[in-house]
């Protein structure tokens, strides 16, 4: 398929089939496809297959004698007793698979941020202990049995709820992503950082569990017609303060105690934070501890002087809260190095605020012709949605690249779309088409393609 992405709407996907023929024969193909593929590399895999004659630990064969196989320590010992962890670790081979701070990027360490590994990630879930973070005044450990939540302002009852309070209350669990809206915002003058971690790691997708906000709301007796807006705020040392409007909180927001089965880790705001899916994560009030119902916004400092979007005309734009339409390939991706020609899997991760993923397009000649990906289940709203697509690299150069649309119909723009509206001084809310150039050798490289 070749197109040209533009802003706007599409035309809706062609129905599915309803007898899983067309399927069928796309397993078909796909099997016939790879095993062409995988065939292209077989020679070089031959080669190291017949330059290995014994496995790994066994004894150089004597003159004329069949080798003597000496088994690895971990087959012929008793492994690490049962409780040598309490909390379980991942592996020492899985090391170098750690969230990583971009040196520079804030004057002070407290206010930093450190990016999500998400080219080494699988699925559309990550895991706990690599969670993005995003501080304005570093993390902390609060004891959860002396922190309050106080719901006040146009309410009927004003309440403090204790943590037992909450976690007494009918509970959620729901899956959502969480991107801050300076997430790929380096990228917006040129290509500034070499790899998907820097590119896009302030984003993290987990199942949160709490109670609904239109649950507390409802305790207290709000008045949800003429308050129109409610004001987050934190416990941390920068006052975190955000609006929220009372259409949202009486959908899906939620005040979230959990995270991926367990509490809450410090760093993502132990005890309590604000869930908004959808919404970019400065609005994710970390350590919640007071909700107010107003009947306008609250235009705090993080609304007036942050997260504001500077438009080519030098005015500002307030409250652009939504995550807009977006997907990223994770591999192959910038840093990485394709070892062969062959077959390999291009997969990578879409997301939208304002609704499910309903198709993701691949490119790998730099968006002059487009094929449509394949979405992994469970698709599900405000998530993020894994993809795939089958290439063969035959060793010359490609542009790889994905086009997310999302059920709305919005579609994912090329970076000189963006920037004919937005400019380019801008650092929120870059939703532009990310590129990745593999080269002969088969390194891949971060470039932009207008």
């Amino acid at each position: 398929m070749s197109s040209t992405p533009i802003p706007g709407r599409i035309k809706p996907a062609p129905p599915a089939d309803p007898d899983g023929e067309l399927a069928r024969n796309g397993r078909r193909a796909r099997r016939a496809f790879m095993g062409k593929a995988l065939a292209m590399g077989a020679g070089a895999a031959a080669g190291a297959a017949r330059a290995q004659t014994s496995p790994p630990g066994a004894a150089a064969p004597g003159a004329g004698d069949p080798a003597i196989l000496t088994l690895p320590e971990h087959t012929r010992t008793l492994g690490q007793p049962v409780a040598a962890r309490a909390y379980g670790l991942p592996s020492q081979w899985e090391r170098n698979l750690q969230r990583r701070e971009s040196p520079g990027l804030t004057r002070v360490a407290a206010a930093g941020v450190s990016f999500t590994p998400l080219q080494g990630l699988f699925g559309i879930i990550t895991p706990n202990g690599l969670h993005f973070e995003r501080h304005h005044q570093g993390w902390y450990d609060i004891d959860p049995s002396g922190h309050r939540l106080m719901v006040m302002g146009m309410v009927r009852e004003p309440r403090v709820f204790t943590m037992d309070d909450l976690m007494r209350l009918p509970s959620v669990s729901r899956i959502h992503f969480i991107e801050c809206g300076a997430n790929t915002g380096m990228e917006w003058g040129n290509v500034a950082v070499p790899t998907v971690q820097y590119t896009h790691g302030m984003l993290s997708c987990c199942e949160y569990t709490g109670v609904r906000l239109s649950t507390l709301l409802d305790l207290v007796g709000a008045d949800t017609r003429k308050g129109r807006y409610l004001l987050a705020e934190g416990a941390d040392g920068a006052s975190m303060t955000r609006t929220i409007s009372m259409s949202a909180a009486l959908d899906d927001v939620m005040v979230a105690w959990a995270m991926n089965g367990e509490m809450l880790r410090p760093e993502n705001g132990y005890p309590l934070r604000l869930v908004v899916p959808g919404v970019q994560g400065v609005s994710w009030v970390k350590y919640l501890r007071r909700i107010e119902v107003g009947d306008q916004p609250f235009h705090t400092k993080d609304e007036v002087i942050h997260y504001i979007d500077l438009m080519p005309d030098g005015t500002h734009r307030q409250f652009t809260s939504v995550q807009e339409v977006k997907s990223v390939i994770t591999t192959p991706s910038g840093g990485q190095v394709l070892l062969d020609r062959g077959y390999y899997n291009i997969t990578g991760l879409a997301w939208s605020g304002r609704g499910r993923i309903r198709r993701v397009d691949v490119s790998v000649d730099g968006g002059r012709n487009w094929r449509t990906a394949r979405l992994e289940g469970p698709v599900l709203p405000k998530a993020l949605t894994r993809f795939n697509a089958d290439w063969t690299w035959d060793g010359g150069p490609a542009v790889l690249q994905s086009r997310a649309i999302d059920e709305t119909g919005h579609v994912q723009p090329k970076i000189n779309q963006l920037r004919a509206v937005r400019g380019t001084r801008s650092i929120y809310h870059n939703n532009a088409i990310q590129s990745w150039k593999v080269s002969e050798t088969g390194e891949v490289f971060n470039v932009q393609v207008f």
